[in-house]
């Protein structure tokens, strides 16, 4: 893979016998549908898609944000991660959708969670947090609560704080 993607791969990772291809914002769409468009590689399932905050990190210059891709080769039986770096001032990427069906709720999840946008996406919508919820609960500068959040079942009910 690397000698077929040369520039837009920034570095290679091995760990515990699964490898991580640390990769260019703007090469994921080209390198994902290359992936699942050629045989030789044979990439159709992508088994999730996550997200790091590096915040208050010494890896954070790297980028705060990085969103992790996991994919799974079926032919071959191998499991590999493309991971990108996203700048805290714009943590915006392109949309696997196109290419991954799995990808819509998986992107919409790390949307909702972590505040990364998802370029091209369908429906980008929360999926799991409140409506009105502000903010985005998996970044670790998001402020701790001791409220109980009040959804539709309970929204006529008093807050409660919990002890």
């Amino acid at each position: 893979m690397s000698s077929r993607f040369g520039d837009d791969i920034l570095s290679i990772e091995d760990f515990r016998g699964d490898r991580s291809y640390h990769i260019k914002p703007g090469a994921l769409f080209e390198i994902c549908q290359t992936l699942f468009e050629d045989d030789t590689f044979d990439v159709k399932f992508l088994a999730d898609i996550t997200s790091v905050d590096w915040y208050d990190h010494e890896d954070a210059a790297a980028g705060r944000f990085e969103v992790v891709y996991n994919f799974y080769m079926l032919s071959h039986t191998y499991r590999f991660f493309i991971k990108v770096r996203l700048d805290e001032s714009n943590p915006r990427i392109a949309s696997l959708t196109p290419i991954y069906a799995a990808a819509n709720w998986l992107e919409r999840e790390v949307y909702d969670l972590m505040g990364i946008e998802f370029e091209g996406h369908p429906e980008l919508t929360k999926i799991l947090t409140a409506d009105d919820l502000e903010g985005f609960p998996l970044r670790r500068d998001f402020p701790l609560t001791y409220e109980v959040p009040q959804f539709s079942f309970n929204k006529d009910d008093p807050p409660e704080v919990i002890k």
